[in-house]
């Protein structure tokens, strides 16, 4: 891990769903820093708050409390207008339901990107989004619309969306979850690849504990409360992996017995 200052900064991130019996606290006092040339992982289980607390972080969802500076920018004190210009410039996003164009080839998903974010004339765009779509294995499938590609080939073209205008932060949420573990290896590698030699924070959130390794930073989320397990990740080659199981002891135990 680098000791360069973050791209990303939240400090003391709420979310409340609701009111008076109904309320529900699904981000509860959250902070924590995403770095350029690192990736960081969030596991936890369904219906921790992971989905929430990235909403809150890529100026979705408003925190009901808690400040998110980005670049120096304080996210939430920018207009809707301006939330939204910054997204474009300077975030990707991989969904987990894809969110294709389906009028859209999957190079045209791509070129739309390049021409209306970052300005390309129609050649450039095209070359690049070539290019990506290539380096996933989807050259031959340049030409086809989204009903035409099977769910795997889908989420790839997702992954070539959001990388293909070189965010700054990049948001994936399960971006391997519909894909055998060959293609999703490559998925994982072109993160990684964002993030260590384009200088960009990725966040990705899974269950997938293969992701574990690819991880700089490690963050687990529990009942809306976030644990940092980065100090369990081990660069040394014969280290063995960390289970699921195994985090989420741990987490549990300094969550709930600090």
């Amino acid at each position: 891990m680098g000791t360069h200052e973050p791209i990303l900064r939240a400090r003391h991130l709420t979310r409340i769903f609701g009111d008076g019996d109904e309320e529900v606290v699904a981000v509860n006092d959250v902070s924590l820093d995403l770095f350029p040339r690192e990736i960081a992982l969030l596991m936890g289980p369904s219906g921790s708050g992971k989905s929430t607390l990235v909403a809150v972080l890529s100026g979705l969802l408003r925190p009901t409390s808690g400040q998110v500076q980005i670049l120096g920018e304080e996210l939430w004190a920018l207009s809707e207008r301006g939330r939204q210009r910054f997204r474009l410039e300077h975030f990707g996003f991989i969904f987990q339901g894809f969110n294709l164009f389906p009028g859209l080839t999957a190079r045209q998903q791509l070129e739309i990107v390049l021409r209306w974010g970052r300005g390309l004339s129609q050649r450039q765009a095209c070359q690049r989004a070539r290019e990506l779509l290539g380096a996933l294995g989807l050259q031959e499938h340049a030409a086809r619309i989204p009903e035409q590609l099977s769910g795997g080939e889908k989420q790839r073209v997702a992954v070539a969306r959001a990388l293909v205008k070189a965010p700054n932060v990049c948001f994936a949420d399960e971006p391997t979850s519909a894909l055998d573990w060959e293609h999703g290896r490559q998925v994982v590698e072109l993160l990684r690849e964002a993030a260590h030699t384009r200088n960009a924070a990725v966040l990705i959130v899974a269950h997938d504990a293969r992701l574990i390794p690819y991880a700089d930073r490690l963050y687990y989320l529990e009942d809306g409360r976030l644990c940092d397990a980065s100090a369990q990740l081990s660069s040394a080659p014969a280290a063995p992996a960390l289970s699921i199981q195994n985090l989420q002891e741990a987490c549990h135990e300094r969550l709930h017995h600090p």
